[in-house]
């Protein structure tokens, strides 16, 4: 694929997803400058680029030709495409883009599941453009703030105000975990919220949302997702074979209480899933893809905006997908 084409192929992809799910204007009584379609594409351009609203402006406004594929006769302003965030990138809109581009990966026939599993992961952001080791200096001099160099510290001191930031960071931290098809890296179902917390409770919604439009016979992820009820819905409700190491708890000799934990703990022992579960490095490869390409800090600084920038992060890698694959079919 060269590059020079990648970014128009990606807006005209985007354009054709949106004028299919999204209406043409929000509402009747609006200016009817632009269409929805016409913005998300912007938005998704932003996106692949990793560009500010501004420089998302500047950058349209010097491609006339990648605006009149779709349909534009002069660029949307930074202020237009920052409103036009929030009111198009919702929950059910974002779904339904999902499921568009995996039905038309299922009848290429590239999700193959029938070799390749499901695989479950979880990764976190960045709420802002600061390097790790340069949070870790701040917090130090935090702790140190308003110590002479002849006062000694105090015992416990520097640990509790560490203890306490580092609270303050996890609770703030974007969190997005997805379901990712192990034969072509696209991301089946995606979930995005504030706060890192256990992977668990994300299965359920996860494993639902990709069964919907593709056959899923295995589903792999790592024990983050371990729980017996979660053995039970893939397995008893959805037929689907799950394979989860039995790693939450307390370490003992002891086998597992519940049935199908207990079953994994034995396989795990003998290592009669290792092929099938080394597929789950595939949706660890699809978190480094997202961060690699499109940054592992996030710009918006409300939660809900970061929420929403994850997922859309989720739907420019898919579509980044689908205009290889149109490619490669040309």
């Amino acid at each position: 694929m060269e590059t020079s084409q990648s970014p128009r192929r990606v807006l005209n992809a985007a354009h054709r997803l949106a004028v299919r799910l999204l209406p043409r204007y929000s509402c009747e009584f609006s200016r009817h400058d632009f269409t929805l379609p016409q913005l998300f594409a912007c938005l998704v351009l932003r996106q692949f680029y990793g560009l500010s609203y501004r420089r998302a402006e500047k950058l349209l406004r010097d491609s006339p030709q990648w605006l009149a594929d779709i349909g534009l006769a002069a660029a949307p302003d930074h202020n237009t495409l920052w409103r036009a965030f929030s009111g198009i990138l919702k929950s059910e809109g974002i779904d339904r883009v999902i499921d568009l581009v995996t039905t038309h990966f299922g009848r290429a026939r590239l999700l193959r599941f029938r070799q390749k599993p499901l695989s479950l992961d979880s990764t976190c952001f960045e709420p802002h453009h600061r390097s790790v080791h340069y949070d870790r200096r701040c917090r130090q001099i935090t702790a140190k703030k308003g110590k002479g160099d002849n006062q000694p510290e105090k015992p416990g001191t520097w640990g509790a105000s560490v203890n306490a930031s580092r609270q303050r960071s996890v609770a703030a931290m974007p969190k997005l975990s997805m379901a990712v098809a192990s034969s072509c890296h696209l991301i089946l179902a995606a979930k995005s919220r504030i706060g890192n917390g256990s992977d668990a409770p994300d299965f359920d919604d996860l494993l639902r949302r990709s069964t919907r439009h593709a056959a899923v016979r295995v589903v792999v992820a790592d024990s983050g997702y371990d729980s017996e009820a979660n053995h039970c819905i893939a397995r008893e409700e959805m037929n689907v074979r799950s394979i989860i190491p039995p790693g939450i708890g307390r370490r003992t000799e002891n086998l597992p209480r519940g049935r199908w934990r207990r079953h994994m703990a034995r396989r795990f022992a003998k290592k009669a899933d290792k092929k099938v579960y080394s597929q789950r490095s595939q949706s660890e490869t699809v978190n480094s893809m997202l961060k690699r390409n499109y940054g592992s800090a996030l710009r918006s600084r409300t939660p809900e905006r970061r929420k929403q920038e994850m997922l859309l992060r989720v739907l420019t890698h898919n579509i980044a997908l689908l205009c290889a694959e149109e490619e490669e079919g040309d």
